[in-house]
């Protein structure tokens, strides 16, 4: 198995237990100081319903958190396949390294600044990266 591809994963994954960390570092003192807007949801409610009553700056954290939990989930899976698979590349292990840069440059700018254009722009470098890393692992097993 080659190893070296799975350490730009594991980083991935110490990351979304970061962005996890500081939304809910941001979002219980928001919470605190709405709770009697709070008492009046329903039960079982949602992160989402959080919106328009704390700080969209408070929410940013959140959609990026729900947002590591999505696409990465297709890089987890092609990370694996090329471990296990072998014949891993210098350059598959550097468009990992891309791919997790990309994403944690996107946490900060989503969760600090949040332009939508931007964001789209580095989610697309990311993108590209996961794009090519994945045609070279099946590349792999061809």
């Amino acid at each position: 198995m080659d190893k070296d591809i799975l350490l730009p994963a594991a980083i991935l994954v110490c990351w979304s237990l970061i962005m996890l960390l500081w939304l809910a570092a941001s979002r219980f003192p928001a919470m605190a100081k709405i709770k009697k807007q709070l008492n009046v949801a329903k039960p079982g409610g949602r992160g989402q319903d959080l919106e328009g009553l704390i700080p969209d700056q408070v929410n940013w954290k959140s959609h990026n958190y729900s947002h590591l939990m999505e696409q990465p989930t297709i890089f987890y899976a092609i990370i694996l396949i090329a471990a296990v698979a072998g014949g891993v590349t210098p350059i598959m292990v550097n468009l990992a390294w891309g791919y997790v840069i990309f994403r944690i440059i996107h946490s900060l700018y989503q969760s600090l600044i949040n332009n939508v254009m931007v964001r789209f722009a580095i989610f697309m470098m990311a993108t590209i990266c996961l794009f090519i890393l994945s045609i070279m692992t099946v590349n792999i097993l061809i």
